[in-house]
């Protein structure tokens, strides 16, 4: 299992930040009971309503903190839930990872009552200058990888998207989410919080055009408009269905 190899560190480099974290809350809604699937160390799990979290990786399950929801080693393509057990079910950057999108889609839809919430990355999103211009094949397998607005529409109709634009000072190391600090992809250990990075071919070779390119001052040329902004939309959606 990825995570099992991949996410030792995890839970020091993904920590929920605040922003994103209200959006989520907000779309929730009043949901009384929360089932969050892919639930990793527990980043974005409200606090203020009854959760419990489903995770593959038992690596993961052993980083959430003293305190968190109870853990239930589960996959999303077969929850060990019955039907319409939960007010709402979430998914936070994990659609991608599972081998059969459809079937855990499907079971989303099953166990939630009124509401699902899912964050993702949206293939049909703006142009990314991490992954245009230094990591290609990363970007090839994640258009591979991430469902469409689309797919996810048509399995679970009636979806409304709204856009999750990244703040320049987000706390969380997913991989968009130091668009206006490059430096920070040089480093493994922030690296290795993504997992769009494991396995990818072509990694050293981006690693050393973008390291040439900060020192040389080509990258603030190309890119240092970004500097200005205070969020930027790099292809971050939030999908809000609702059974009801």
């Amino acid at each position: 299992m990825l995570y099992d190899i991949i996410g030792t560190q995890y839970a020091g480099q993904r920590t929920p930040d605040p922003r994103i974290a209200t959006a989520l809350n907000r779309v929730l809604g009043d949901s009384s009971s929360v089932i969050n699937v892919g639930a990793g160390t527990g980043s974005y799990e409200p606090t203020d309503r009854f959760v419990v979290a489903i995770e593959p990786s038992m690596t993961m399950i052993r980083q959430r903190p003293a305190g968190s929801a109870p853990a239930v080693q589960g996959r999303a393509e077969r929850l060990p839930l019955r039907d319409n057990c939960a007010s709402a079910a979430m998914a936070v950057l994990t659609v991608h990872h599972w081998s059969d999108r459809a079937q855990g889609l499907q079971e989303l839809g099953r166990i939630a009552r009124d509401r699902i919430a899912i964050l993702t990355w949206d293939p049909a999103g703006p142009a990314f200058w991490l992954t245009e211009e230094y990591f290609p094949a990363l970007l090839a397998r994640d258009r591979l990888r991430f469902p469409g607005v689309e797919e996810i529409s048509l399995a679970l109709g009636n979806v409304s998207v709204h856009t999750v634009p990244i703040p320049r000072d987000c706390v969380d190391g997913f991989l968009g989410a130091y668009w206006c600090r490059p430096q920070a992809y040089l480093d493994a250990s922030i690296r290795s919080g993504m997992s769009g990075f494991a396995a990818i071919p072509g990694l050293d070779a981006g690693l050393v055009r973008l390291r040439r390119d900060i020192q040389t001052g080509e990258w603030e040329r190309r890119f240092g408009h970004l500097l200005h902004h205070v969020c930027l939309d790099v292809g971050y959606r939030l999908l809000v269905a609702r059974k009801q």
